[in-house]
């Protein structure tokens, strides 16, 4: 029986996909300046993670296993275009900012990883799913750093989001630190390593906490 649960549990946390699998650092340290560049990738990359499992798992009884891996590359070299040209279209700022890094969504660790080790095994379904919870998941941590880093380095949270997202994402702009000059260095390079580090010990210990926490309750004498 299909544990919707534990998908869901693994995709956003336990097995998130950059706090947890260590995969798609370039472009997680390379457009997180701000968290609107990173709400923008996630979500394009979480678009071609849930058809790309979706398409690979309908068809996984149809390509056989000498070839799977170019077939697997050419579905999700497929869908990246077809984002990259839908961005170019509508969202041509936001387009403009990310350039390369949704061409670069092709050779993306995480999307080709989930297809072959969940969703070439697993029914459309729970692929699907699958697809959905890591893509939020790398979607959060993208926005999470992003967040980090923009407050830090200018004082705002989601800086013209409008421009990037469209005027619907207005209401996502504000000034969390009013008259702060920042620290540029959030913003560069350096300052994103600087934050994924923090990011990664912070959830490290709370999933040793977590973990102790259960421990102790599992050894806990039953109250009679």
């Amino acid at each position: 029986m299909t544990d919707y649960a534990r998908i869901t549990r693994d995709g956003l946390w336990d097995n998130n996909v950059v706090f947890a699998q260590m995969l798609a650092l370039c472009p997680t340290l390379a457009v997180t300046g701000t968290a609107s560049n990173g709400l923008g990738m996630g979500l394009a990359s979480t678009a071609v993670l849930v058809v790309s499992n979706v398409v690979i798992s309908a068809i996984r009884h149809l390509v056989s296993p000498e070839v799977r891996i170019p077939v697997y590359i050419v579905v999700i070299a497929t869908l990246v275009t077809l984002v990259d040209m839908a961005l170019n279209a509508w969202l041509h700022e936001l387009y403009k900012v990310l350039g390369l890094f949704i061409a670069l969504i092709v050779v993306n660790c995480a999307i080709l990883g989930r297809a072959e080790s969940f969703a070439a095994r697993n029914a459309v379904l729970p692929s699907a799913l699958d697809g959905l919870m890591m893509g939020l998941g790398f979607t959060a941590a993208l926005v999470v750093l992003g967040g980090v880093r923009e407050v830090l380095g200018s004082g705002t949270l989601f800086a013209q989001a409008h421009l990037l997202l469209g005027e619907a994402f207005a209401f996502l702009e504000l000034t969390v630190i009013p008259g702060y000059k920042g620290y540029l260095m959030m913003i560069l390079p350096p300052g994103g390593f600087l934050a994924l580090g923090f990011l990664l010990a912070g959830k490290r210990v709370l999933d040793r906490r977590r973990a102790e926490r259960a421990a102790r309750l599992a050894t806990a004498p039953a109250v009679a």
